[in-house]
């Protein structure tokens, strides 16, 4: 197991340790385009494609340790996780909200897909995976 900082959450600058509430009142415009999923900087902080730029490598870089057969287990934030994940399965970025949020202790599947890339597999499980009817193979 290793720690690797480009996992982090997304840094939301003046945002950082606010509640919705204070962050709407103080910055409503910034904070609707934001919640629409826009490409915006959250509160001067990072934006979606920031993260995703970071996050990633982070876990290419960690994928190219893994034996062949192996599983890697990534640790991180629900908008790292999304950022990454829009990104892993080649979705323009106004389509990344249809991957919903991550709740707390909770976790999504990717396997690789080859030619294509990758497959979500499950997103916000809470149990171990079970197989899919009509994957057999």
């Amino acid at each position: 197991m290793r720690h690797d900082e480009r996992l982090r959450e997304t840094y939301g600058g003046r945002w950082q340790g606010r509640t919705a509430t204070e962050i709407d009142a103080a910055d409503h415009e910034l904070y609707a385009a934001w919640r629409a999923g826009d490409d915006v900087a959250a509160g001067g902080g990072e934006r979606r494609t920031e993260v995703a730029a970071r996050v990633v490598p982070a876990i290419v870089d960690a994928l190219a340790e893994v034996p062949a057969g192996g599983t890697l287990v990534v640790v991180t934030h629900g908008g790292s996780a999304r950022a990454a994940i829009g990104t892993l399965l080649d979705l323009p970025l106004d389509r990344w909200a249809v991957v919903g949020g991550l709740a707390n202790c909770s976790w999504s599947v990717l396997e690789e897909a080859p030619p294509s890339g990758w497959r979500l597999v499950e997103h916000n499980a809470g149990s171990l995976p079970e197989p899919v009817m009509g994957d057999e193979e």
